[in-house]
Order: C-alpha cells, then structure tokens, then sequence
C-alpha cells in the first residue's frame, strides 16, 4: 500500500460525549429510505483530494468535502483548495509541510470541536462551522444510515486494511478481506447508500463500500448538523432546524 495518505489518530472511546443514540427517537421520525443521498451533487465541481493524496490530512479533506455537499444542497457552492484545508491541518496540529515528521494525523474529535468553534476555512477566507455534533454508536449500521440521511454526510473513522487501497485503486467496492493488515487510520465522509452499498467520498472521488466493511472496520463516527445545507430552516428532506436547536438545549 503506497497511492495515497491516511491520517486519522487512533480513536479515544469517550471523547465525544453527546451520543446520536440519545438524542434521536427514530420511531417519531419517518422511515430511511431504501436509497437516500445527494452524492449527485458533486458532479458539479471537481472533488479534489485537497492534499490527501500527499499529506495525512484526511479528517481536514474531509471536512471540506462535507461542507462543499451541504453547500451545494443549499444552491451555495463553496471552493477549498489544497493550500487552505493544509492551514487548518497546520493550526489543529503543528503540521509543517517542509517537516515530513510533523505529518501525525489528526484527532477526529480534536477536529470536531476545531469545527464547531473556529470552523474550517474555505478558498475566500470564509469560514464555514458545524452548529453541533454527534457520537455514532461503531458499527451501529441503523445509526449511520439514519444519520446520514437526516444530516446529508456523516463523517466515519475506519482501521485501514491494505486490501482496501488495492480496491480502490481497481474500482472495486471495500469489502473485508480476512487477515488484510492495518496500515493506519482514515477518515472518510459517508454521504448516502444506492440500496446496496455506502456511498463515501475519499481521494477526491466517490467511492462503494459495503455494509460488512463498515461493520468491521469502523472505530467511530461523528454526524454533524450544518446549518449551510438548510433552505430556509429545512434540509431537502424537510428536517428542521428549529426542532433540533430545541432539544439540543433541552439536553444541555
């Protein structure tokens, strides 16, 4: 395994507290559909790997690839470039571009909270922030799928196996293959499902990946609620924003 870079730290069990399991009674909301996502939306622009084909800045790349969905839900389209995701690698984490040491990865929760209070910057010196965010239970395939679709991207922590880069590199679903060594962490955004298979963004293309990989792979999940993806109040699904401020204050 060589192509491209990982980057995501080890995950730290605990260290976002407000869980999606909690919050959310999924008998009061409407069933997730058999296929949901707005992936489509991406053919508008080019993805780019913003530095993640070099740098083990994926949590970072990631980041902008989540807000450039929800920008695009809203009708704001939002351009990142390598240079400015790098600088938010950079702020979170010491990271030099002229000091291959200094390339450690990042803290996904660390990035979490980067994201909420400071917020990533974007190719016109705007920032864009989450207003909250979510622990997903690991591996909890009904957490991911419901999240996902509520919230319009998801963003999943996985031990990468070796056999996944070869997958990718044929254009090959992930699905597990026994006793495939772990080369490190990755961070890849899951924006929607075809019915069959994930949909996840990584490399600055879309990529299948199958529930099992999920399943065996992932070691935790984030969901993020943006305000950017809403049309006045609402998500393209009709979720409300007001709704979720509230209980979000209810739950302290």
């Amino acid at each position: 395994m060589a192509d491209f870079k990982l980057g995501k730290l080890p995950a730290r069990e605990g260290a976002v507290t407000f869980r999606f399991s909690a919050f959310l009674d999924a008998t009061k909301l409407p069933p997730v559909p058999p296929t949901f996502g707005h992936q489509d939306l991406y053919a508008s622009a080019p993805i780019g790997m913003l530095g993640n084909d070099q740098y083990g800045d994926c949590v970072w790349a990631g980041a902008a690839h989540e807000t450039m969905l929800w920008g695009d839900e809203a009708k704001h389209a939002f351009t990142f470039t390598d240079k400015t995701v790098l600088s938010d690698y950079s702020k979170v984490t010491g990271f030099n571009p002229s000091d291959p040491n200094s390339d450690q990865g990042t803290d996904m929760s660390v990035a979490a909270s980067y994201r909420r209070k400071t917020g990533i910057i974007d190719a016109d010196g705007k920032r864009h922030k989450v207003a909250a965010y979510l622990a997903l239970g690991v591996g909890n395939l009904d957490d991911v799928k419901l999240a996902c679709y509520l919230f319009g991207a998801v963003g999943i922590g996985v031990k990468f196996p070796a056999s996944a880069m070869d997958q990718f590199n044929k254009g090959q679903p992930w699905s597990v293959v026994p006793g495939s060594k772990i080369e490190g962490g990755h961070y890849i955004p899951l924006v929607g499902f075809d019915g069959t298979h994930f949909l996840i963004v990584t490399w600055g293309k879309l990529h299948p990946m199958d529930p099992d990989f999920l399943q065996t792979y992932m070691d935790e999940g984030i969901a993020y609620l943006s305000k950017e993806m809403l049309t006045a109040g609402k998500s393209l699904e009709g979720f409300d924003e007001a709704a979720l401020q509230a209980d979000l204050k209810a739950l302290g």
